[in-house]
């Protein structure tokens, strides 16, 4: 008799100081049993929370990870102690940047010295993300692991969108947009197509994925034609740490002014600058607003952060031709709706009206039905979507998920 075994496909979503991952039953349709995130990498006290959806509590692990390969290592070393990596069949991976690449791969040695030698368009990213597949693969080489590119979904906007206006030549080092956020976006769209949203498949939608990252994306019959983020995830609109678009001339004006070498400079316009450095305090917006009434600096950051994002929303608009539906997502954009409301009252030019009731308990549709514009509420789900690739990818269904 054949008797069923859990598999499961684990989810790694990287960041530049932080690891999500999660765990799903393989099958249709897949099933969250486990989630988790490595916080504070690079830092005294990295931490690594971890929640069993079965009903276990939420568990909290600490270490000092001063490098992301010691993070890593705390990773999986907690994985092997749970128990959990030997039911895991397939490994999926987030990879911010895949320059070029339209689609998901299974990983090799020759894609691994791809991503080395790429390494300067993402330095944030990239090494850990590296580190996190080899590591993977020492102490589980029979697993196979899948790259799921965050570059990707941006690969049909045309050529206007995609030329940076600089020297032509430059063009040729892969000097362009890219776009980034591509995981987020996917899985957004494929939420409005489940749920009957017709500008889903033939309409004008503009995507706000607002958290810590923070990036816009117009979407035209299904396809991406234009987004905020351009050569590096640093650019587009300010976001927690990192500045969004500055003036070129600033960096040699640093320079001159602060003695202020490059790597310098890319330290303060990645860590440094956004809501965290106009407010001078956090990069978090819940600890911002609630200093707003009585810090101007936190009031400031807030005001230039909604100011940007009517700004990016607005210029989609004009590249989309108008808008059908607006979709909010990530940290600030399915849970500050104070600021969900700030963005849109200006844009009632364009047929936005919001529903203060319905804004206010964060309702999967926020518009006024007076509205032209739809505006959605849609938590995003970055690690689904990497499980539901891997599962396509691997074709891992119900009808493999067993043995003798």
């Amino acid at each position: 008799m054949a008797t069923r075994v859990t598999r499961r496909i684990l989810s790694i979503n990287g960041g530049s100081s932080s690891i999500r991952f999660a765990l799903y039953r393989a099958g249709e349709p897949l099933v969250r049993t486990a989630e988790g995130k490595v916080d504070r990498i690079g830092l005294a006290g990295t931490t690594l929370t971890f929640k069993d959806l079965a009903g276990t509590p939420a568990g909290l692990q600490t270490r000092n990870c001063h490098v992301p390969g010691s993070a890593v290592e705390f990773l999986l070393d907690w994985l092997d102690k749970q128990s959990l990596i030997s039911s895991v069949i397939a490994v999926g991976h987030r990879i911010v940047h895949g320059m070029l690449r339209s689609d998901p791969e299974l990983i090799s040695g020759a894609l691994i010295e791809e991503l080395r030698g790429i390494i300067p368009f993402d330095p944030q990213h990239l090494p850990l993300e590296i580190e996190l597949i080899e590591a993977f693969a020492r102490r589980y080489p029979g697993v196979p692991q899948v790259a799921c590119f965050d570059t990707a979904f941006h690969r049909t906007m045309p050529r206007v969108a995609t030329v940076l206006p600089i020297p032509r030549r430059y063009e040729s080092m892969g000097v362009r947009r890219y776009g980034f956020h591509g995981l987020s976006y996917e899985f957004l769209m494929q939420e409005l197509v489940r749920i009957g949203d017709p500008a889903a498949t033939r309409g004008r939608v503009i995507l706000a994925h607002l958290g810590n990252g923070a990036s816009i994306a117009a979407i035209r019959d299904g396809r991406s034609i234009d987004t905020s983020m351009s050569f590096t995830p640093a650019s587009g609109l300010m976001m927690g740490s990192r500045s969004g678009d500055l003036d070129p001339s600033l960096a040699s004006f640093m320079a001159h002014r602060e003695q202020m070498s490059t790597a310098q400079f890319q330290d303060m316009v990645h860590n440094a600058s956004g809501l965290l450095g106009v407010s001078e305090t956090s990069s978090d917006l819940r600890e911002l607003l609630e200093r707003e009434a009585d810090d101007v600096r936190a009031a400031e950051a807030i005001e230039l952060f909604c100011y940007q994002v009517r700004k990016w929303i607005g210029s989609f608009a004009a590249a989309l031709g108008g808008v059908d539906t607006i979709v909010f997502a990530g940290g600030i954009g399915e849970r500050a709706p104070s600021i969900r409301w700030r963005i849109c009252e200006a844009l009632a030019f364009l047929g936005v009206e919001l529903d203060a009731g319905l804004n206010d308990g964060n309702a999967p549709v926020i518009s006024s039905p007076n509205g032209r514009v739809r505006v959605r509420v849609i938590p995003t789900d970055e690690e689904l979507g990497i499980a539901r690739t891997v599962a396509h990818l691997l074709k891992l269904s119900d009808n493999n998920m067993s043995s003798r």
